[in-house]
């Protein structure tokens, strides 16, 4: 579904992404895991064209998409949740919903996709006409889920889903990714810092160090590998 190819990005004469290649297939959950700083999300930013690579190449369903502006980018099927979340604060719940359906006008659709997030996520039916600001960090969370989702992608992109949040939330918020992948058949791109729960559900993984790959395997092979024990884990 996605491939990117001897990708370079940079910000300013800075270099953070150095040769990167990574591949995701339809209907996988893909994690990226690394320190902080590594360039995890300048690979989402860069394949949502909002930092555009200066070298390489990045194909989505065999279309290259690295000159494409990011509103574009959203049409084509890549969706993003990005780091912090981004709701639109003063707007109400189901106004952040609507922003998700802009580029729609299937409305019997959008109907049917508002339903669906509500039942993922019924705190968000109760709060509906709340402005996004007044919302927890748990439900701001889960509101920007469900406006990506509004987009109806082909792939996610999530950004550090777990930050800032209480654990409970956290499992519930991860339970609802494995949900979304397995009854949408929604290919999931998931950089993480708490790789335990991201390997735990990812079908592959890639380990990121200093604007490079340096590992990639499947979710349990990663998880259990000493050194990505040691490095991410903890153990």
């Amino acid at each position: 579904m996605l491939k990117l190819k001897n990708i370079q990005t940079f910000y300013g004469n800075i270099q953070v992404l150095k040769d990167i290649n990574m591949e995701v297939k339809q209907g996988e959950i893909i994690t990226l895991i690394g320190a902080n700083g590594a360039g995890k999300s300048t690979i989402l930013m860069t394949i949502s064209g909002i930092v555009p690579p200066r070298k390489g190449d990045i194909l989505f369903q065999g279309n290259p998409i690295q000159n494409i502006n990011p509103d574009k980018i959203v049409a084509l099927g890549i969706s993003q949740v990005p780091e912090g979340r981004r709701i639109f604060p003063y707007l109400t719940v189901m106004e952040n919903l609507d922003m998700g359906t802009f580029l729609r006008n299937d409305v019997f659709e959008i109907k049917k996709d508002m339903d669906y997030v509500f039942q993922l996520f019924p705190i968000l039916s109760e709060r509906r006409n709340q402005p996004g600001g007044t919302l927890s960090g748990g439900e701001q969370q889960m509101l920007a889920i469900s406006r990506a989702i509004m987009a109806r992608p082909k792939l996610l992109l999530l950004d550090e889903p777990s930050l800032g949040l209480a654990p409970i939330i956290t499992t519930q918020i991860f339970n609802i990714i494995k949900k979304i992948n397995r009854e949408n058949n929604t290919t999931i791109f998931l950089v993480e810092q708490n790789a335990s729960l991201a390997l735990k559900v990812a079908d592959r993984g890639y380990v990121m160090e200093t604007g490079e790959i340096i590992m990639t395997d499947t979710g349990d092979n990663l998880f259990n590998n000493k050194d990505v024990k040691k490095a991410y884990l903890g153990i």
